[in-house]
């Protein structure tokens, strides 16, 4: 099965220590970058079809990122180079508790996003399964596409993953993002958030009572993260408890997005038989406590 993945790449750069301000950072790394472009190397590298909706500039750091991409075998079909827009650079700093910041310059993604036109349809009737997040649901524009791309998945009868990414300073508000966000929960094949994510989409104060809300508003199957304290499974009659994984972090970026990918590559390969978000839920959640422990969302 091909997994469709709408979302954005971007050149993490990264200062390798831990610091309490960019002020404090002398020097910056770059890593390759951008949640849904993590999820889709990540499904990639287990053996998954996946496709990237999406794209960058036409220039050095948009090379940079594609040729990655390809290398990794990431399906490129609807993944533009454009003249018209500079490839987003995040400068990222992590504090001593491994917990990231990040300062992003340019909104090419959006661009590349909307520049798509009838080309994202077309990508949805092409692939089997849809991969979403709220990074593309900021701007109307390219808010309006994502869901268009929903909508025809769901018409035919195909997966939607909701992976929210909640990254709040890019919305005008907190109850803005949840307003966007929320609907999008139902129907969903499966929703993968982590505890902050799923206690701001439900408003409940306790994780296992929000992982039940986002059930009852729809999921089929939800998987809550919790860090270091695990993660739990909801819905389909598949609730399931995992323990979290000892690991010595230093930076927290990509490790949301290492679950979801292991997550995404066991439903590719059994046909999203539900059964393996179980099965695989261990395994992914060692795979997040991995990424913690380099600097970078990707070694």
């Amino acid at each position: 099965m091909r997994i469709l993945c709408v979302g954005e790449a971007l050149v993490d750069l990264v200062c390798e220590r831990p610091v309490s301000s960019i002020s404090e950072a002398g020097a910056f790394v770059p890593h390759f970058g951008g949640a849904i472009a993590n999820v889709a190397v990540t499904a990639a590298r287990r053996g998954a079809d996946v496709a990237l909706a999406g794209g960058v500039g036409a220039d050095a750091w948009g090379g940079w990122l594609a040729e990655r991409l390809a290398a990794e075998g990431v399906d490129l079909t609807w993944f533009d180079r454009r003249e018209d827009v500079a490839t987003p650079v995040a400068f990222v700093t992590v504090d001593a508790e491994a917990q990231p910041s990040l300062t992003r310059y340019g909104t090419g993604s959006a661009a590349a996003i909307t520049g798509l036109g009838d080309r994202l349809l077309e990508a949805v009737d092409a692939c089997d399964a849809l991969l979403l997040s709220s990074n593309t649901l900021v701007g109307e524009e390219e808010r309006a596409m994502t869901l268009a791309a929903r909508d025809r998945a769901l018409r035919d009868g195909k997966p939607v993953i909701l992976d929210p990414d909640l990254r709040f300073a890019r919305w005008r508000s907190r109850s803005a993002a949840v307003e966007v966000v929320g609907p999008l929960v139902e129907r969903a094949f499966l929703v993968k958030c982590s505890a902050d994510e799923a206690l701001a989409l439900t408003g409940e104060l306790d994780v296992e009572a929000a992982a039940r809300s986002l059930v009852a508003a729809g999921a089929a199957h939800v998987v809550v993260t919790r860090g270091g304290d695990g993660a739990l499974l909801r819905g389909g009659g598949l609730d399931r408890d995992v323990k979290g994984v000892p690991a010595r972090p230093v930076d927290a970026t990509g490790a949301g997005d290492a679950v979801t990918g292991v997550l995404l590559a066991a439903l590719a390969r059994t046909g999203f038989y539900p059964a393996s978000i179980a099965a695989m839920l261990p395994d992914a959640m060692a795979e997040g406590a991995r990424a913690t422990e380099r600097y970078g969302a990707l070694a």
